[in-house]
Order: C-alpha cells, then sequence, then structure tokens
C-alpha cells in the first residue's frame, strides 16, 4: 500500500500570517520548497534569480517573526523580493513575473499590501525605514520599519545618511545587512573590506547566546557585568564598529542561512530592542541552485533557462548589441589615447567596461553603487587633464544630476557622458526607464548632446566624444541589439551640432533623434504606397541644435514632426522653441512632436512598450497623416 503524500508546506501558505502556525521544522521545510519555486518560476519567465535564493531563509524568518504588513518589511533595491512576493498571497502569479501586465520584478506599492515601499534602484530603504519609524512615533497605524539592504547597496552614500540620521534619532528601526559579498558585481572599496574583517574577526559576540537573548534575559543585577565583558572582547577585538559609531547596536555576524540562529535572533530583538539595530546576516547568492552558484555573478540576472542545467535561452542575434559596441569603441579610442579613462558605478558588465578594465585596468575604475561620486570623480579626472568617459545608466545617471550641473557643468570640464539603457528598456520597467536623460541634460549650458540612430553612429559619437575637449559632452544609445547596419572599421569625430538628411521626400519632414530612426524609415516606405514620402532627417544632436538644417527644412515642406525616445521638455521642445523664435508658426507652418507619455510606462518587452507609447511605425505613419490633414487617405 502506497504512502499518500503529504501536502507540500508552500501550498498551505497564502499568506505571511499562515506562517505563525508553522513549526521551527517546518519553515525550515519551507525554505527548502520556497527555493525551489523560485527557480522554477524564474526558469519560466527570466529575471533576477541569485539575490533572490539568497534570502529566501531570511525571507522565512522576517515574516514568520514580525507582521507584516504592519510591520514594513523595506527591500532594497528588491530584485531578492521574488520569495517574499510568493509568501505574501502573489503564487498564483508569480509566472508572469516582468511580463505586460503581470508582476513587477521588483517591489511596487500599487501592486500589494505587502511592499509598503517602491524600489528599483539601490540604498533607498533605509530612509524608507526612518520614515515610517518616525511616522510610527507620531502615531501613525504602522509597526516596526525592517530595511533589507545588501552590502553592495551600503556603498551608496545615501544608505549612510540615513543610519546618521536614525542614529541620531534613537527609535526603534531594524536594518538587515544582507552581505553576500557579491552585488552585481564584486563589491569594491574600504566598506567591502571593513565587513569582510569583522566576518574574519568572526564571533566577537557568541551568536549563540545572542540568539537566545542570553545577556537580555540575565537577571538584571548580571546584565550590566555581562555588557561590560561583551564591550571590553568587542573593544580589543575591533577597537568597536562603524555601526555602533553610527547609532545603531550591532549584531552579528549570523549565517542567514540558518534559520535556527535566525528565528531565535529575531524573535529576541522583536521583543527587547528599543533602538536602531543592525543586524548583519552573511549570505551566499544563488545558495542551493548549483548553476546559479557557480557563475561569477551568482546567478544575478537571468534570461529563461533549464532548470537541470541552468542553460539560458537565448534568441539567436547577427547584431552585436549598443553595449558592447561602445565597449569596443572606446577600447579602441583609448589603445590610441592614453589619458582616456572610464568611470562605472557598480555596473562594469552592464555598461561594457569589463572590457576596458580587461585591456586597461589602471585606467578603469569601478566606484561603486555611488553614481554622485562618480560624476564628480570623473569631474576631478577631467581637471587633471584626463579625458574621462562616465559611463552610466540613464536611469542611475539621475541620481548624480547636482553634480552634473554643478561639478561637470558650471565648470565646463570636458567629461563624456555614455548614457546606456536608453529609452523604453523592457521587463524592469518604470523604475528602469531612460526617459528623461534628454531634457535634464540638454537644459544645461555648454553641455553637447548626442543620440545615436543605430550601432554605426554610436561608433563615431564615441570617437566625437574623444576628441571633444571645449566642455562636457553626452551621447545616449538604447539598451539591446543593433540595428544589423555595416559598420565603420574606426570612428570618425561628428561636426559638432550637424544632423544628415537619411531620405529626401516632400511636403512633410520628419527629424528623428535616436534609434526611432528605423521605425520613422518604415513608416515612410507605409506612406510611399500613399503617394507621400516624407523627406527623413537624423538629427544627431539636440545640443546644439542643427538650426541650418531646421530652416532648410521648413523651407522646402509644409510641415515638420519630430520623435525621440524620451519625455516631454527634450528634443521636441528645442526645436518647437527654436521655430516660435524664428516665427514660423506666424506664417502658419505646421508642426509636431512625438515623445513618451505623460505617464510611467509598466513592465512589457520594449516592442510592446513602445507600441503603447504609441511611437512605432503605424503610430508615426497615422501622425504624418493627421499632420497634413489626410487621415482618411486611401493606399495606392
Amino acid at each position: 500500500m502506497s504512502e499518500t503524500p503529504k501536502t507540500p508546506i508552500l501550498d498551505r501558505v497564502q499568506l505571511p500570517s499562515d506562517l505563525k502556525a508553522l513549526t521551527d521544522r517546518e519553515l525550515r521545510k519551507l525554505a527548502e520548497e520556497l527555493r525551489a519555486e523560485t527557480v522554477s518560476a524564474v526558469s519560466v519567465t527570466g529575471g533576477h534569480l541569485g539575490a533572490g535564493l539568497g534570502v529566501v531563509e531570511l525571507t522565512v524568518a522576517l515574516h514568520a517573526v514580525f507582521d507584516a504588513p504592519r510591520d514594513k518589511i523595506i527591500w532594497d533595491v528588491g530584485h531578492q523580493c521574488y520569495p517574499h512576493k510568493i509568501l505574501t498571497g502573489r503564487r498564483d502569479r508569480i509566472r508572469t513575473l516582468r511580463t505586460k501586465g503581470g508582476l513587477s520584478g521588483f517591489t511596487k506599492r500599487s501592486e500589494s499590501p505587502y511592499d509598503p515601499f517602491g524600489a528599483g534602484h539601490s540604498s533607498t530603504s533605509i530612509s524608507a525605514a526612518v520614515g515610517f519609524a518616525a511616522a510610527r512615533e507620531l502615531g501613525a497605524p504602522t509597526g516596526d520599519a525592517i530595511a533589507v539592504i545588501g552590502d553592495g547597496a551600503m556603498t551608496g552614500g545615501m544608505a549612510f545618511e540615513a543610519m546618521n540620521h536614525a542614529g541620531h534619532l534613537g527609535k526603534r528601526l531594524f536594518v538587515v545587512l544582507n552581505d553576500n559579498e557579491m552585488s552585481i558585481a564584486p563589491p569594491v572599496g574600504a566598506l567591502s573590506t571593513y565587513l569582510t574583517r569583522l566576518y574574519a574577526e568572526g564571533p566577537m559576540q557568541d551568536l549563540k547566546a545572542v540568539a537566545k537573548g542570553a545577556v537580555s534575559l540575565l537577571p538584571e543585577t548580571l546584565q550590566e557585568g555581562a555588557r561590560r565583558a561583551k564591550e571590553m572582547l568587542k573593544g580589543m577585538a575591533v577597537g568597536g564598529t562603524l555601526f555602533e559609531a553610527l547609532g545603531f547596536t550591532y549584531v552579528g555576524p549570523v549565517d542567514g542561512h540558518d534559520l535556527d540562529a535566525l528565528l531565535p535572533l529575531l524573535r529576541m530583538l522583536k521583543a527587547r530592542a528599543t533602538g536602531p539595530v543592525l543586524i548583519h546576516v552573511l549570505t551566499k547568492k544563488g545558495k542551493g541552485y548549483a548553476p546559479a552558484e557557480s557563475r561569477p555573478d551568482g546567478g544575478h540576472a537571468t534570461n529563461r533557462f533549464d532548470v537541470a542545467t541552468g542553460v539560458q535561452v537565448k534568441a539567436p542575434s547577427n547584431a552585436p548589441s549598443y553595449t558592447r559596441v561602445f565597449a569596443e569603441s572606446l577600447v579602441k579610442e583609448a589603445a590610441r589615447d592614453e589619458k582616456i579613462v572610464a568611470v562605472t558605478a557598480a555596473m562594469p558588465e552592464g555598461t561594457g567596461l569589463n572590457l576596458f578594465a580587461e585591456r586597461f585596468p589602471r585606467r578603469c575604475f569601478d566606484v561603486g553603487i555611488a553614481e554622485q561620486h562618480a560624476v564628480t570623480f570623473s569631474a576631478g579626472l577631467a581637471a587633471a587633464g584626463m579625458k574621462p568617459f562616465c559611463a552610466i545608466y540613464s536611469t542611475f545617471l539621475q541620481r548624480g544630476y547636482d553634480q552634473i550641473v554643478h561639478d561637470v557643468a558650471v565648470q565646463r570640464l570636458p567629461v563624456r557622458f555614455a548614457i546606456d539603457r536608453a529609452g523604453l528598456v523592457g521587463a524592469d520597467g518604470a523604475t528602469h526607464a531612460g526617459s528623461f536623460d534628454i531634457g535634464f541634460m540638454s537644459s544645461l549650458p555648454g553641455m553637447v548632446v548626442m543620440a545615436a540612430a543605430d550601432e554605426a553612429e554610436l561608433v563615431h559619437m564615441v570617437a566625437t566624444a574623444a576628441a571633444h575637449d571645449e566642455g562636457p559632452i553626452a551621447f545616449r544609445y538604447p539598451r539591446g541589439e543593433g540595428m544589423g547596419v555595416e559598420m565603420p572599421e574606426a570612428g570618425v569625430p561628428l561636426e559638432i551640432g550637424k544632423g544628415r538628411i537619411v531620405a529626401e521626400g516632400a511636403r512633410v519632414a520628419i527629424l528623428s533623434y535616436g534609434t526611432r530612426l528605423a521605425e520613422v524609415l518604415k513608416a515612410r516606405e507605409a506612406l510611399a504606397a500613399r503617394g507621400l514620402a516624407p523627406t527623413v532627417a537624423d538629427a544627431r544632436f539636440v545640443k546644439p541644435l542643427d538650426t541650418d538644417l531646421i530652416l532648410r527644412l521648413v523651407a522646402e515642406h509644409e510641415a515638420i514632426l519630430t520623435i525621440e525616445e524620451g519625455a516631454i521638455g527634450g528634443f521636441g521642445s528645442h526645436v518647437a522653441q527654436f521655430l516660435a523664435e524664428s516665427g514660423v508658426f506666424d506664417r502658419g507652418f505646421r508642426f509636431r512632436s512625438m515623445v513618451l507619455p505623460d505617464t510611467f510606462i509598466d513592465h512589457a518587452s520594449p516592442e510592446d512598450m513602445y507600441r503603447s507609447a504609441g511611437m512605432n511605425a503605424p503610430e508615426i505613419e497615422a501622425k504624418v497623416l493627421d499632420l497634413l490633414g489626410v487621415a482618411v487617405a486611401k493606399r495606392a
């Protein structure tokens, strides 16, 4: 007689409150099942795998001990939140991760009450947690605030600004430092060395005793002596800790995969803590899934994959990625000019600068998750006569905007900004969209701003930036593969502020800025079938504008349509301002601008996102017809 299979414990968990009824043994089993479910889900959808696998036990422990959603568990960045989503009523949708209409790959307030604070960028969790804690003290109906932040995210200065404030306030707050010695790239800097030393000098606190709350549970007459002994031993070992100097009670390091240590420790701290506490938890990225553990990045991000082998499913491609084209072009320029240096903010592989680092290790700098520092560090390099290329995703460059203004633009320092992931980027959604850099860069006096229409143009723009010493210069390019165009053998510097005519036509001119040019040309084919073939021009520059080109288009056409992969206030706005000042609107000249809609567009494929934004070939065709008053024209 066969034994009836037991119901998986995960099937009994609909919400975190269900964990309260489980024994510690059952919670350990739940962690095993949760890890397997996470691997299974990501194999279907792709996404961030390693970070979530590294916090499975921590996720179980936090939800078993604390009382979400009243208690606010805030995941820094959020790419480790898949196990959290499974336990918080979203298991039935977990295989919709990062797809149109599905779950976000990050925490998102509008998605669940168990996501108290949305994320996508790093180093924000402690600030948010301090806000929740302060609101609680002012009577808001909220419980404990728990920030879970990785060692990589702790390299962001904002985390320390928040800890300094929390220590000053002295209110009850929990910061869980998830130390996996592995952010997206290996962590850099003194903090990483410091954390390693804390780990190496190991049990400066007897964690078995601390986990059971030994000191707190001693009779009061013995507690003070025990505390003095602990402090004396700790002082002998490391001379106190940075975190305690900031006003936190430091507990750790503790094995983040050992629920027998985590559960009693968290229970004790929840019962006893009165002020800010930092819990130093050691984890392994990709834990429990060998293909992820064996990868250099711990399986940080992945396409869909085969669970048994870990082999990823990748679509065949004949075109190089824009990122690789940038990196290889920069390496060639640097081989000719020893003053060229490269700067990245914790994204050497994402920006392609790992290729630069392999060739020129002394001239490549990874500053950690510190975009503000990356920009001003680049300014310092430029002031000293070097030629820095500061390669940062558009969405992350937003974090260094004051430094772009104050430290680069005002001083007219020749920093070269390589702006990756421009435009809509797909599955990472609104937090990662490169929607705003055209506007915020082109508004700055003296800033030269370019956008590549294809990968060949990008090669020339790298050369242009390398040759430009008169002040700051920026060029943007999207995520993903290029157009498959013929590539030049070497980049040739472009004439600053000059665009190009791509196709001659009549009646209407379409002035494109960036990689929508391919869709513009598709729209032109469709319009030509109607007997209307527009002139198509590639602006190349938003600043300085090619005013000669624009005036020529005005003189030879009835109307101009601009298009760009950015929000209102960018290229089209600059063109409209110029046309208005030129007086052409007084003569009845027609102008329209296609920009991203005034909303944050949710995650989907880039194609779906641009379709919802109304910026693909059919929408361009319709816009031209409407502009000319031929909305009902029939195809020839």
